[in-house]
């Protein structure tokens, strides 16, 4: 079996391997090293990427024991290979891993809840518990988290026989009766894992619960460490300071101000819709009438406007027809009718004037993409008897 150099030291940046063997698996080469710092994916953290060689390293997995690194390119066998892996990513990931034994621990020690899934995507983290947890108690979960940070306590891994496991309290998903590694964060957590994490907390950075939401009868919480939460502190800093300069209000009163301004907008679009009805309700009289057909045509009308007219005239015609659009755009339209059967009337609208649309027994609604004249000809010479 290759040896797991990340299990005794997650810090290890670049080592030299020998390939024990190369094969071709679907596009890629599938590699088997004597010895890897490369961490696998498994335990919700996903795999290390880096270089074997001058060749790239794009997954690796465990199977069966075995470690496998899926490379771009072949590597020759029984060659040694300086190997680096890319450090920053693995290091962020170091520092929220760890975050999550950290949040995982304290939420264990005052709620008792078990940490029941566990997933890490590049710049965040999701953490699934098995009850329910609020705001402020989350609030509060957070800070005893970063204070367990600012603390610097050593992080441990442990390699326990199975006696002594038999009397250790951990944390763990699974039941484990070999093999079993322990990372211990002092008082915080004793949890069984087997990825890589940073010595000491306070390398572990700000830790941050953004969200949360309820989860199968628990809670999901999100959160960031170190690095990527300074990237999210950056990112929000940044939307702000813009909405702050365009609102012109004080960083801390950018909710205020917007909430201001949504009441002011509410109110505006209440009174840009009464206006629009106002115009739609004052155009009644502009409606033209021909041999049982109702129709008028705007270049502005919006739906709510177009059915104030499509309403009236059904009640003046047999067949009320309202558009609203221009010869380049096309016309939207809105057709109503008390006593033809629309979806006829629809299928007639459509072939005759390059639509589409359909809709209620009473009501249709669709777009043409024939001209004014080309409208107003049909509309006018539309015999609603044959409908």
């Amino acid at each position: 079996m290759t040896e797991k150099l990340y299990y005794s030291d997650g810090y290890i940046k670049d080592f030299s391997a020998v390939v024990r063997s190369c094969t071709e698996a679907e596009k890629r080469f599938k590699v088997v090293l004597d010895k890897t710092a490369f961490f696998p994916e498994g335990g919700g953290q996903k795999p290390d990427t880096g270089f074997i060689g001058e060749v790239r390293v794009v997954d690796v997995q465990e199977e069966n024991g075995e470690i496998y690194h899926y490379t771009e390119q072949p590597l020759d066998k029984d060659t040694e290979y300086l190997c680096k892996i890319d450090w920053e990513q693995r290091f962020s990931r170091m520092q929220n891993h760890s975050g999550e034994h950290i949040v995982s621990g304290v939420v264990h020690g005052l709620y008792g809840y078990d940490n029941v899934g566990f997933h890490m995507e590049e710049d965040y983290v999701t953490v699934d518990f098995s009850g329910e947890l609020t705001r402020e108690q989350l609030d509060d979960v957070e800070k005893r988290a970063n204070e367990a940070v600012f603390s610097n306590i050593d992080i441990e891994c442990l390699y326990p026989n199975p006696d002594e496991l038999d009397s250790i309290d951990y944390r763990s998903k699974l039941e484990l009766t070999e093999d079993v590694r322990l990372v211990k964060i002092g008082n915080v957590d004793l949890c069984a894992c087997c990825a890589p994490h940073v010595n000491k907390t306070g390398e572990v950075g700000t830790i941050k619960l953004l969200d949360f939401m309820r989860h199968r009868g628990g809670v999901r919480v999100v959160m960031r460490c170190g690095f990527t939460a300074l990237q999210d502190y950056r990112e929000k800093y940044t939307s702000v300071y813009e909405i702050s300069g365009l609102l012109s209000a004080k960083q801390p009163e950018v909710s205020v101000a917007v909430e201001r301004l949504k009441k002011e907008n509410d109110a505006l679009r209440r009174e840009m819709s009464e206006f629009k009805i106002n115009i739609a309700e004052n155009d009644k009289k502009n409606i033209s009438f021909v041999d049982g057909v109702s129709y008028f045509i705007s270049s502005f009308y919006d739906a709510d406007m177009m059915r104030v007219l499509a309403n009236f005239g059904m009640e003046q015609s047999e067949l009320s027809v309202i558009l609203s659009g221009n010869d380049d755009a096309g016309y939207s339209y809105i057709a109503a009718s008390n006593t033809l059967d629309m979806r006829n009337v629809a299928k007639i609208i459509n072939s005759s004037l390059s639509g589409r649309g359909g809709g209620r027994d009473k009501m249709i609604q669709g777009k043409v993409s024939a001209t004014y004249s080309e409208i107003v000809d049909f509309l006018e010479n539309l015999n609603v008897k044959e409908v």
